[in-house]
């Protein structure tokens, strides 16, 4: 609520899963809101996402691990309560190359145990549950969930962060944060996955060194990926296919041959912290990196109570 106490008119930039979430999140705490956005949601680098909760090429360590243990918390709760929502919550092993300490994040998850029966070529490796999120599911029930509570969403262009009296703007635009908001520090990170026919994988493995990963969804095993920074291009490389494939093997070796159904290729926004932070009439919340679903419902909280804060003075802008 504004200093008034009265609800405040926002526009959210951005489509994506930040984007929603936070819209939905401003619409249940009593403010009006409009999504603007380039992308509609299925368009977005979060409709590429595998969509593993996983705190990947997001900091810092200690926010980071806030919000996401808000959005693990809201993701398990959505699997128990929503089945519409797209979530699920499945028991899965990150390998590792040598023994290693228990990951930053280690707070942020309720249980972590070490594995020991690790694939050949890993010395160690953790097994715990996550969330696994159907973007394709997801991102639309979010739509769903906007349109419900008063919102609206809008296809827009924009050159410059919109501006207006008495208007909070949020700026979830990712990638986009480096024209809308002349911030240069966001880069993209491209990955890409394939789609391959699901067997009835029902666990995920993930090594992020690679990163390697195999998540399984309803009718599809997302198997992924690459880290291309400062790489533009949305199109899938064929001769990348061939290494995600083999590389996903050496971790599940039942991806070897299944037949590929969909090439994806989106561009992650990262930057050396996430922005969550309000100057003046501006919430920025941008450069979740490969973290956009991990962090949506913790970042989505702390917008919400800058927004409460209308009466404070600007905040100076991070780097």
């Amino acid at each position: 609520m504004g200093a008034g106490g009265g609800s405040t008119r926002v526009v959210v930039v951005g489509a994506g899963v930040v984007g929603l979430t936070c819209a939905v999140r401003l619409l249940e705490a009593g403010h009006r809101v409009d999504v603007l956005a380039r992308d509609l949601p299925l368009e977005t680098t979060s409709a590429v996402a595998a969509a593993l909760w996983y705190p990947y090429r997001a900091l810092p360590q200690e926010r980071v691990t806030a919000w996401a243990a808000t959005s693990y918390a809201v993701l398990d709760a959505l699997a128990d309560t929503e089945p519409e929502a797209g979530v699920r919550v499945l028991e899965g092993t990150e390998v590792l190359a040598a023994r290693t300490p228990d990951p930053w994040w280690r707070p942020a998850v309720p249980a972590l145990t070490r594995e020991t029966a690790l694939p050949a070529g890993w010395g160690d490796g953790w097994t715990f549950r996550a969330p696994v999120v159907d973007t394709a599911v997801h991102l639309p029930w979010l739509a769903a969930r906007v349109h419900a509570l008063g919102g609206t969403l809008t296809r827009a262009a924009l050159t410059a962060l919109p501006r207006a009296d008495g208007v909070v703007v949020v700026d979830c635009a990712g990638l986009g944060a480096r024209l809308l908001a002349g911030d240069r520090s966001v880069v993209p990170v491209r990955g890409q996955v394939v789609h391959v026919e699901q067997w009835g994988l029902e666990r995920w493995w993930l090594d992020a060194a690679g990163p390697t990963y195999v998540v399984p969804r309803g009718e599809v095993v997302v198997v992924g990926g690459t880290a291309q920074e400062g790489e533009w291009s949305r199109s899938p490389d064929p001769a990348t296919v061939e290494e995600l494939l083999a590389r996903a093997a050496r971790l599940v070796p039942e991806v070897r041959g299944r037949r590929v159904v969909a090439h994806r290729v989106g561009l992650r926004p990262v930057r050396p912290a996430v922005r969550v932070e309000r100057v003046g009439d501006v919430v920025h919340c941008y450069g979740h990196g490969g973290a956009g679903v991990t962090l949506a419902w913790g970042c989505a909280e702390e917008v919400v109570r800058l927004l409460a804060r209308s009466g404070d003075a600007p905040a100076a802008p991070t780097s």
